[in-house]
């Protein structure tokens, strides 16, 4: 009889904690569960954001919090599970920012906080006690470590700068207004 190993134990821990706060995210966003605005309400508000189209990066965002939090909590195909949860997290990361670093005054600290854990979970491997472990690590390779974390840090940089690009227009457009009626 093999004993517990208390590494894969804390894994298997930190796994379940943090992929249940992002499905919950995640659902308040796809659902409107836990008092969210469901795709609607989420997509109006990511249009509010900058992040365009909003239906489109609602369910992106929904996905990347919900799916990769199912998949870090099942320890099944991690890497990718790691990498979406934490491209996910750099766009919260990218709202919150103008307001500091912490939470309480709104800034950014709770998304990084949770990206950086879903990434080091991903990087690190989930674990003796997971899907990953139990399929013989099929989604599990070096491989899809590198390609996971290279593909998600493109689309977040993409969404983000594209974000950064329809705030300073907006900024501009309403300057415009300012100096035409001023």
């Amino acid at each position: 009889m093999t004993c517990l190993n208390r590494r894969d134990l804390g894994l298997l821990v930190l796994r379940a904690g943090t992929g249940a706060v992002l499905m919950a995210h995640g659902a308040q966003k796809l659902f409107g569960c836990f008092g969210g605005g469901g795709l609607e309400g989420t997509a109006a508000a990511m249009e509010h954001m900058g992040f365009t189209p909003g239906k489109q990066s609602a369910v992106a965002a929904g996905l990347g919090e919900m799916g990769g939090g199912a998949l870090l909590t099942l320890g099944l195909a991690t890497p990718a599970a790691g990498a979406a949860a934490a491209g996910a997290m750099a766009g919260a990361v990218a709202v919150h920012a103008p307001a500091g670093f912490f939470a309480q005054g709104g800034g950014f600290e709770y998304p990084a906080f949770l990206g950086f854990t879903a990434a080091a979970i991903g990087l690190a491997g989930a674990g003796r006690y997971s899907l990953d472990h139990a399929s013989d690590h099929v989604l599990d390779q070096p491989w899809t470590v590198a390609l996971a974390f290279l593909g998600s840090a493109v689309a977040a940089a993409a969404v983000v700068g594209r974000r950064a690009r329809n705030q300073e227009r907006e900024q501009d457009q309403e300057q415009d207004g300012v100096e035409t009626f001023g």
